[in-house]
């Protein structure tokens, strides 16, 4: 399996990606705390979940 193209650590599980003039179309993505993690379909950024400790509550 390939690398992700970025990987960024985020505190929410709701998370957006896209939407520039030159990017795909802006999405919202839910993370799943089970998981973690989870890719943008659309250009493979990685969005990793911090702990729970620190996660801001959804």
């Amino acid at each position: 399996m390939a690398e992700p193209a970025e990987t960024v650590e985020v505190e929410s599980g709701v998370v957006n990606c896209g939407g520039g003039t030159l990017s795909h179309p802006r999405v919202f993505l839910n993370i799943k705390t089970d998981v973690g993690h989870l890719d943008c379909p659309y250009c493979g950024k990685r969005f990793i979940l911090k702990s729970a400790s620190h996660a801001t509550p959804e």
